[in-house]
């Protein structure tokens, strides 16, 4: 009986966070976008194999190069630091776990911002906003404080705002450590994580996926509904 009612919910809920299954062997939502892009392309001889490591594999490297040489092109057209290494997991996010509230437009963007705003925020506090990146002149006091006070403050904001965003702890830090320190500089950091995002809905919306347009869909699942 309890395999069957699993079976059941997970019916309702093709996904369960967490749940790692053939069909989601690396336990996100991966092999679904794969799934629905195959369809999508009118691939069938390929559709048997789209849950399977080597594809995902396969998938993953396409995606993750395809998605950031856009942005790194695009740095390299205009002269401008449209590519930053916390990108990185915001795309992995994006399609790996796509309809986990994380990765909703909604906290992908406030979270990048908090954290650019918090970052600078300490640069200002701290007084290096004309200081040297630490990677070149050093870590020193100030710039601990500054690092601490950075991601103490996302954390803190991201949590009041209900918009958690995991990489947006990176970027803070990017700010705070001086790499990128200029207000016109954290401009262009939020077109790139604004058009990384628009890339994420497209590319999901084609493959099938429930992807939101900004937040995540709040209703209670299947299993939730059961008094799971």
């Amino acid at each position: 009986m309890e395999p069957e009612i699993r079976r059941n919910e997970r019916e309702q809920d093709p996904y369960v966070p967490g749940h790692i299954d053939r069909e989601h062997p690396i336990g996100g939502q991966m092999s679904d976008v794969l799934r629905g892009l195959l369809t999508r392309l009118r691939l069938p001889w390929l559709l048997q194999h789209y849950a399977r490591i080597p594809m995902l594999a396969l998938f993953s490297f396409v995606n993750g190069c395809i998605s950031i040489a856009l942005m790194a092109a695009l740095a390299v057209v205009t002269h401008s630091p449209f590519i930053f290494p916390s990108l990185g997991p915001t795309a992995f996010l994006f399609f790996y776990t796509p309809t986990a509230p994380a990765a909703s437009p909604r906290n992908t963007i406030i979270g990048h911002a908090v954290g650019a705003a918090a970052g600078y925020l300490s640069l200002v506090l701290t007084g290096l906003t004309m200081a040297g990146p630490a990677l070149t002149v050093g870590v020193t006091w100030p710039r601990a404080i500054a690092a601490g006070l950075s991601l103490g403050l996302t954390a803190g904001v991201m949590v009041l705002l209900k918009a958690p965003h995991p990489p947006a702890g990176a970027t803070t830090l990017i700010v705070s450590l001086g790499i990128l320190p200029y207000p016109w500089q954290l401009v262009l950091l939020m077109v790139a994580v604004v058009l990384l995002t628009l890339q994420a809905i497209v590319i999901n919306r084609l493959a099938g996926i429930p992807y939101p347009l900004w937040s995540a869909s709040t209703e209670p699942r299947g299993g939730e509904q059961c008094g799971r």
